[in-house]
């Protein structure tokens, strides 16, 4: 299983590889512009107590940049193999078990929302930010990448058309880009909005990587929760892979 898991993973770095650069310059342009717009423009003249609203949002972006480049690597991808390159149908009908199938491609998804995240990490210093990174900061963005890039897997197994696909972006991640306390403060909202927003994945990974980076704390109950949402996720991938073989 190990070596199968390999291979899928091996074949997706290949094809990244051959559009490395496509890749490069497309997972910088949305993160860039939220800097320079909310860090940059509004980061040095906003202060959190005694935190800069630069610090304060570029967990928030790095949380965001981790479920856009996770979600996007596995689903968009998969969906085209499955509906019109039909490549999919290969690995189901080659000696490689489903299980193996579905966490070379999750892994794959990982890898690339793991590099977004990393290089909004590096500019982020570049604007002046000043975060505390640690192994629980890494892990709870390794949840994060993971929980996406099954989310984008079940979509992709589960959506029957482009049109499909758009629309679950528009109607799940859209919502959460905005919603999840990545710019602000959830506790903002009224009371009803509030318990809605704070079920959803992307609030906790921008809270735990907030709690880490600012040194406010350690989320326990955010990273037991993007744990579970990365199993329950993962189990559904698997579940809905064995409907398509």
């Amino acid at each position: 299983m190990v070596y199968d898991t390999y291979t899928v993973f091996w074949r997706e770095m290949v094809l990244l590889r051959k559009k490395f650069k496509s890749f490069f310059a497309g997972s910088m342009v949305s993160p860039l512009l939220y800097l320079l717009s909310f860090g940059w423009g509004l980061g040095r003249n906003i202060q959190f107590g005694s935190t800069s609203y630069l610090d304060f949002v570029v967990p928030g972006i790095v949380a965001l940049s981790a479920m856009n480049a996770s979600y996007n690597a596995t689903g968009v991808s998969l969906n085209v193999s499955r509906l019109y390159h039909k490549t999919l149908e290969e690995f189901l009908a080659a000696p490689i078990s489903v299980s193996s199938l579905v966490l070379g491609n999750i892994f794959s998804g990982c890898f690339r929302g793991l590099f977004s995240s990393g290089l909004i990490i590096i500019f982020s210093y570049f604007f002046g930010a000043n975060l505390h990174l640690n192994g629980w900061f890494f892990l709870s963005l390794l949840l994060t990448c993971f929980l996406f890039a099954a989310l984008g897997l079940v979509a992709a197994m589960v959506v029957n058309s482009h049109e499909g696909m758009s629309r679950f972006s528009t109607f799940v991640i859209l919502p959460m880009t905005f919603l999840c306390g990545t710019f602000f403060k959830v506790e903002k909202y009224p009371d009803a909005i509030a318990y809605f927003v704070q079920i959803l994945p992307l609030t906790h990974s921008a809270v735990s990587l907030r709690a880490i980076a600012l040194n406010t704390g350690f989320p326990l109950v955010s990273l037991l929760v993007l744990a579970a949402y990365a199993v329950a996720l993962f189990a559904l991938g698997l579940w809905v892979s064995y409907r398509v073989e």
